[in-house]
């Protein structure tokens, strides 16, 4: 379970280090524990308190059958998230953000379905049929398509929530959720704005180690709220066909009767 947040555990992991207070955002005030050698201290209390808030609400969503779209292309960052995301069958964009990928869903669809068609290509033999030349720029198309967006082609609709490392690098991908009103859960670190992100998580968002313990957690709700789900419907099951069962034996009866 990902309740009860340990802040021994985030101390040793290093989440408690913020930037340097000259480059600090005043609205970051609040999570900061204290100054020490030019460096501000994010206090982990007030983390722990916030990442329980956060699994709360990203365990419902994951509940309800939603996506949480994780978001981090720094590169401290983007193998963490890519395995983290992927283990908790998340979607992820790790690579640079497509402008537009949620306020133009369409047509990024379109692309993962071009994705998808010269898949379908290399198993009918239509890619067989193909000139060399041809045959190596569908190649290279599939290679670029696939860096991008490989990892959202499972993602029909657009996502419940979207998690980000490092608001501040992510600036595009936190606009374009405001645009649709899509709830942004964030890593924020002592430099950025924490008034634009809905679930704040005050937190060292440089440092491989805090990233790694943060996403652990975050992704075990994610778990959590799956395994849930899944229970809810292996028990539906049982159900219906208890009911069944019923009414064969019902029907049966009846005819033994008559």
């Amino acid at each position: 379970m990902a309740n009860n947040i340990d802040v021994k555990d985030l101390l040793e992991a290093g989440v408690h280090f913020g930037h340097m207070t000259r480059k600090w955002d005043p609205n970051m005030a609040p999570y900061i524990y204290m100054e020490r050698n030019g460096i501000h201290i994010i206090n982990l209390y007030k983390t722990a308190a916030k990442i329980e808030e956060a699994n709360e609400a990203l365990k419902k969503i994951a509940a309800s059958g939603r996506k949480v779209l994780f978001v981090a292309t720094k590169k401290q960052a983007k193998d963490i998230v890519a395995e983290k995301a992927a283990a908790a069958n998340m979607p992820y964009i790790t690579e640079r953000w497509p402008g537009g990928m949620l306020t133009n869903f369409v047509t990024i669809r379109k692309a993962i379905k071009k994705m998808a068609s010269i898949d379908r290509m290399k198993k009918d033999g239509t890619f067989n049929t193909l000139s060399k030349k041809e045959r190596l720029q569908v190649d290279r198309l599939r290679a670029k398509l696939d860096k991008n967006l490989g990892s959202i082609a499972d993602m029909t609709r657009l996502p419940a929530a979207l998690f980000i490392v490092d608001i501040k690098a992510e600036h595009i991908a936190v606009k374009e959720a405001h645009k649709l009103n899509i709830p942004v859960f964030a890593m924020v670190d002592t430099n950025s704005d924490p008034r634009q992100v809905d679930y704040v998580i005050p937190a060292n968002d440089d440092a491989s180690k805090s990233i790694d313990k943060i996403l652990s957690l975050v992704t075990d709700s994610i778990k959590d709220g799956l395994a849930e789900r899944k229970s809810e419907k292996d028990q539906q099951q049982q159900e219906q066909k208890a009911e069944k069962a019923t009414e064969k034996a019902e029907a049966n009866t009846t005819a033994t009767e008559e």
